[in-house]
């Protein structure tokens, strides 16, 4: 006869059976959630581009555009009327101050002057003879032969056959001078326009215009700056010249052309205020011995009042904005810190920062988007965007 298990005694041994493998895999459960906590609470180092914050001496600038104005413009006209028999130049060359333009058909100025050298000469042999005459006249009163009467006739005429030679003078005098008008010579150096009336017009005095000769060496260039900073520009006047740079408008070449930018000294202030705009009319005198400069042109023009020396600038990508204001990342031993800045003047891609930062201190000018005040970084100090590895690697 067979002996059977009691079931409750069947149940337990099961469980005595089964509580030493769910503790085991119980336990490994637990070491693995560990595992998992303890890497996802240790967030791997952001890649980032850094750069250091430098010292330099910024200059303090204001720009604006101006336009260029020719140094002096003279409108050739002529003062005589007459035919133009001969042109001397062609259209936009460079004539110097004397140099022959045109000639204008003289045969009729040397008549006249012949005519009145003429007249001249006949008048100055009449008062000759007046002259005798008022000479023997006037002895003859002292002897009391000749009549007051007859003295009186011979004074007037001497002294008006005086007056006529006078006349005949002047009238040879301007005879010469309208010879003279039959050339035309530039009064300036200067550069030749368009030519409005070709050799065979009869021109007409002074109504017709010639050509228009502009002064381009040396050159103004005209430019306004806001009434606010008058003060500093005529206080500054007063201890140095100032420097103007002129850059022709939409040129946005790199530094290597903007060494070779025409540099000239400020001029002129002018006398009063525009009140509809509120700003005030300066001038730049420039040698343009090179001819960079044109007439009408427009310029980008930089005014220099001063330097900021051995000020901190920083890259202006390095700065980012908050409602709380602008802030920088600065590198600490792997890890960044936000520091608020206050900026100040932007010199092409830099920007000086008046407080927040020193020379020398590291800052991220690329990845800020993935960092927060004690972010940990991988600082790379090159231009380009980190590497694939490098950023999937960063990844928790």
């Amino acid at each position: 006869m067979k002996t059977q298990t009691p079931p409750l005694v069947l149940r337990v041994c099961v469980l005595l059976a089964i509580f030493p493998i769910t503790t085991l895999f119980s336990g490994c459960s637990r070491q693995a959630s560990g595992t998992a906590v303890q890497k996802k609470s240790e967030p791997a180092a952001v890649p980032v581009i850094v750069a250091q914050a430098e010292a330099a001496d910024v200059p303090i600038e204001l720009s604006n555009i101006g336009n260029v104005e020719a140094y002096s413009t003279v409108v050739i006209r002529s003062q005589i009327t007459g035919q133009i028999t001969k042109v001397h130049f062609r259209e936009g060359d460079e004539v110097k101050k004397g140099d022959l333009l045109f000639t204008i058909d003289p045969r009729p100025s040397e008549g006249a002057l012949r005519q009145a050298q003429a007249d001249l000469k006949r008048d100055q042999a009449q008062l000759v003879s007046v002259r005798l005459e008022f000479e023997r006249v006037k002895k003859l009163l002292e002897s009391s032969i000749a009549s007051r009467d007859d003295y009186d006739k011979a004074e007037a005429n001497f002294h008006a056959l005086e007056a006529t030679v006078l006349s005949d003078e002047a009238a040879v005098s301007r005879a010469h001078l309208q010879v003279e008008f039959t050339s035309i010579e530039s009064p300036i150096d200067g550069r030749t326009g368009n030519l409005m009336v070709k050799e065979g017009n009869i021109v007409k005095a002074p109504d017709d215009t010639l050509v228009t000769i502009n002064q381009v060496q040396p050159i103004y260039v005209t430019f306004s700056v806001p009434e606010q900073d008058l003060p500093a520009i005529r206080r500054r006047m007063k201890e140095s010249p100032l420097i103007v740079e002129a850059r022709p408008s939409g040129d946005i070449s790199g530094a290597d052309a903007a060494s070779a930018d025409p540099h000239g000294e400020l001029s002129f202030i002018d006398n009063a205020v525009d009140t509809t705009t509120g700003r005030i009319k300066l001038k730049a005198t420039f040698a343009n011995t090179n001819n960079s400069l044109w007439p009408g042109q427009f310029i980008q023009t930089t005014l220099t009042l001063s330097k900021l020396n051995q000020a901190t600038v920083v890259p202006s990508q390095a700065v980012q904005s908050s409602q709380n204001g602008d802030f920088i990342f600065v590198v600490k031993e792997s890890a960044v810190q936000k520091r608020p800045v206050v900026v100040g003047l932007r010199r092409g891609s830099q920007l000086v920062i008046e407080n927040g930062v020193q020379p020398g201190e590291t800052i991220v000018t690329d990845g800020q988007l993935r960092l927060k005040e004690g972010s940990h970084v991988v600082a790379q100090k090159s231009a380009s965007t980190p590497t694939t590895e490098t950023a999937r690697g960063a990844m928790p």
